[in-house]
């Protein structure tokens, strides 16, 4: 490896009242994905920014100095850097509050719950360091209990989106091939060889890598949405700067989430953020 890698990777998780074990494994396994990434590539990890969203300020790197030793001893420098005060201002706008300190090639953005293989940077820093035209990356998700998870979307209708939050599990069966086509299913079961797939629509927030630059040009997340959809409307913006690609064999772990399940203000917000993602990028009722 290179004394002075040409490249760097900075990455930001936005928390919430987060689970403080969820935290540790997520950052555990980044330090793991991290140190394969250095060993192979030259890229350096150059800052892992902790934004802690919520209004008492939970968050203190005292909880993490056991896993900063641990980075040392593994010869990586990541300083780790806490974001907080800020109230819960929002997924994206809490994202966006590192936008213009990022001094990297290459930022990922990362929900709490999510847990990386630790091959994964090396697939998707690699791919994208080959591929010049690619401004951000998705990965393949599973659940904890190995299920698959399809975070790679086509654009959705309100029907589709209907059915795939709000319907029984029982009545979601009557359309298995309707939410196939919107989850695109295909990249995972045509594609044997796993090889990575372009021209993806949409990508969810748990997990976005993307250049810094793109990004940047942007101008990041529309802070108008507070929660849900801010990762749609990233996706298609973007999108213009150049093309989004699934990367299979960058693989990570998702807790996820129903929206249904968590109660009316959550289903509140969920609406007011549809409208406006559908009054900016076009409405579309049926066909997805």
């Amino acid at each position: 490896m290179s004394a002075h890698p040409k490249l760097s990777l900075s990455i930001a998780i936005v928390c919430y009242h987060s689970d403080e074990q969820d935290l540790r494994l997520l950052i555990e396994s980044l330090i793991h994905s991290v140190k394969v990434l250095e060993q192979n590539q030259s890229i350096q990890a150059n800052r892992l920014y902790l934004i802690d969203n919520s209004e008492e300020g939970d968050l203190a790197l005292a909880l993490f100095d056991d896993l900063a030793t641990k980075a040392l001893e593994l010869e990586l420098t990541v300083p780790f850097h806490l974001i907080q005060g800020q109230g819960n201002s929002g997924y994206g706008s809490a994202h966006n509050l590192v936008l213009e300190d990022l001094k990297s090639d290459f930022h990922l953005m990362l929900n709490p719950d999510v847990v990386l293989d630790e091959y994964c940077l090396l697939e998707g820093l690699g791919y994208l360091a080959r591929e010049k035209k690619i401004v951000m990356v998705s990965p393949m998700a599973s659940y904890a209990n190995e299920d698959l998870q399809y975070l790679s979307k086509r654009y959705p209708s309100i029907l589709t989106l209907f059915i795939r939050g709000f319907l029984p599990r029982s009545l979601q069966k009557r359309f298995l091939k309707r939410l196939a086509h919107y989850e695109m299913h295909e990249l995972i079961t045509e594609n044997p060889d796993s090889s990575p797939r372009t021209g993806i629509p949409i990508i969810s927030g748990c997990f976005m890598l993307c250049r810094t630059a793109a990004l940047r040009a942007i101008k990041g997340f529309d802070e108008n949405y507070f929660l849900y959809f801010e990762d749609f409307d990233l996706s298609l913006r973007i999108a213009k700067q150049g093309d989004i690609a699934f990367v299979p064999r960058m693989k990570i772990i998702h807790g996820g989430g129903n929206t249904a399940k968590k109660g009316l203000k959550h289903i509140g917000m969920f609406i007011r953020s549809g409208i406006r993602f559908f009054n900016t990028h076009g409405w579309r009722w049926f066909k997805s």
